[in-house]
C-alpha cells in the first residue's frame, strides 16, 4: 500500500471515529438531561441510569453500523477496532476534561460516587461502544438450507 493510500485510510478512521463519538455524545447530550428532570425524580438515579443503557446501546449500535457503511470501513479488526478506540478516547477526554469540570468534581471523585450496580453497567457500555465498529456487520457464515 503506498503512503498516499495509507493515509487516506489513516484519515477516514479518525473521522470516522469523530462522527462516532460525536453521534453517540449527541444522543448522550439530548437523553442525559431527560433522564436528569424527568426520570431520576420518579425512579431514582440508579433506575433512571439502568433505563437509559438500553437506549444507549441501541443508538451505539446504530451510530457504529452506520458509520462503518458511510466511511466504507474495511472489514480487518484493526481498522474498525481502531475507529472504536479512538471514539472511546475521545469520549473520555471529553468526560474527564470538560464534563468533571461542569459538575465541580476531581476524578478520584468520579469514580469514588459512581453506584457500583449503574456504574458497571456503564463501564460495560463503554466497552461495547468501542468494540461495536468491530461487531456490526460482521459477515455471518451462510448456513446450507
Amino acid at each position: 500500500m503506498c503512503s498516499q493510500d495509507r493515509f487516506s485510510q489513516l484519515s477516514r478512521i479518525v473521522k470516522a471515529a469523530a462522527v462516532y463519538f460525536g453521534l453517540v455524545f449527541g444522543a448522550g447530550f439530548i437523553l442525559g438531561p431527560i433522564r436528569i428532570l424527568f426520570v431520576v425524580p420518579r425512579f431514582g438515579a440508579r433506575v433512571a441510569k439502568l433505563m437509559e443503557a438500553p437506549l444507549m446501546l441501541i443508538v451505539v449500535a446504530v451510530a457504529a453500523r452506520w458509520v462503518v457503511r458511510r466511511f466504507q470501513l474495511a472489514p480487518t479488526v484493526a481498522d474498525r477496532l481502531t475507529v472504536g478506540l479512538l471514539a472511546l478516547i475521545l469520549g473520555l477526554l471529553f468526560e474527564f476534561g470538560f464534563v468533571l469540570k461542569l459538575r465541580g468534581l476531581t476524578l478520584t471523585e468520579y469514580f469514588l460516587t459512581r453506584d457500583r450496580v449503574s456504574g458497571t453497567v456503564y463501564y460495560l457500555t463503554l466497552l461495547l461502544f468501542a468494540a461495536m465498529p468491530l461487531l456490526v456487520g460482521r459477515k455471518r457464515p451462510k448456513t446450507p438450507g
